[in-house]
């Protein structure tokens, strides 16, 4: 039997915040941010392992209490210099079957709940490619040309906003980012095989904090228990 796992690269700092603290650690609801995710993650019954992928350098993340999230939650101090090849090197120290589930996920998504998982899970355990999480594209967009002017409005239709987690076989996720290590989601380099992922609806909670101001939202969605 295929056991299910979940990875989420943390070596990165977030530059886009504005703030000396790497992002994954910046303060949301009385914990750093990573914590939201994994506290998340550990909790869910299908996974059988949490492993998060942190700098060989990091000094922050033992200085938290992880004792709530028991001994599911790993700590490999492997991480790269992209989010790409922070996954490889996950991948490689996790020691994983090949056909294991691995559901890699965004450090900096607090928000994900435990229905999101379950739904991924169950719509792709028997896939034979995989898929992601993602919502259709809501907003009208706009291209831009050099001088911040809309040059023309682009279709909306069939677009979709990806999120995470993305959840891969650990072999052809593998394969696939050694192959493609210039992408900015594991989708991306599997795409890149010639394979098309499968998309499975999720909601507009589950964003990304990219801007200080999306804390303010983050927060608001975890007191009202997302």
């Amino acid at each position: 039997m295929s056991e299910f796992h979940a990875l989420v690269p943390a070596a990165g700092f977030g530059a886009r915040m504005g703030h000396e603290l790497p992002k994954q650690y910046l303060p949301l609801a009385g914990k750093p941010m990573i914590a939201h995710a994994l506290e998340t993650l550990c909790a869910c019954p299908d996974l059988s392992t949490v492993f998060v992928v942190l700098a060989p350098d990091d000094t922050l993340f033992h200085g938290y209490d992880w004792s709530h999230c028991g001994e599911k939650l790993q700590p490999l101090y492997c991480g790269g210099e992209t989010r790409a090849e922070s996954v490889a090197n996950g991948l490689l120290a996790s020691e994983l079957e090949p056909d294991d589930w691995v559901l890699v996920h965004d450090a900096a998504r607090p928000c994900l709940m435990q229905a999101h998982l379950s739904k991924l899970i169950a719509e792709l355990r028997d896939d034979a490619v995989g898929g992601i999480l993602a919502v259709p594209v809501a907003d009208t967009l706009k291209r831009a040309d050099a001088q911040q002017r809309i040059a023309c409005t682009e279709p909306r239709e069939g677009l979709w906003q990806a999120q995470t987690p993305q959840m891969f076989r650990a072999g052809l996720l593998a394969q696939a980012l050694q192959q493609c290590r210039n992408v900015t989601d594991e989708a991306s380099a599997v795409e890149a095989l010639g394979l098309s992922p499968k998309l499975v609806a999720s909601e507009s909670t589950n964003f990304k904090v990219t801007y200080p101001q999306d804390l303010l939202l983050a927060e608001l969605l975890l007191q009202q228990g997302k």
